[in-house]
């Protein structure tokens, strides 16, 4: 749950940062760095999700019997 709170902390940044009132010099550093920082972070969330997933195997039936509709019939 700390990584969520770090992506919630992040984007408050993102939202914030053009009205701060940074040099412009400093504003372009500084949103690179949240940028990166998210996605660094969503990336290590993807990853753990991938590994906690639990992998379904198909099977399919490829031999299966036909019911006549007249078997038993003469």
């Amino acid at each position: 749950m700390r990584k969520v709170y770090i992506l919630l902390i992040l984007g408050i940044w993102m939202a914030v940062l053009p009205y701060l009132g940074f040099p412009y010099s400093w504003k372009d550093n500084l949103t690179t760095l949240s940028g990166l920082g998210l996605i660094y972070i969503s990336f290590v969330m993807y990853k753990e999700h991938k590994k906690r997933e639990v992998k379904v195997e198909k099977t399919f039936e490829s031999f299966k019997e036909n019911k006549f509709e007249g078997e038993g019939q003469i």
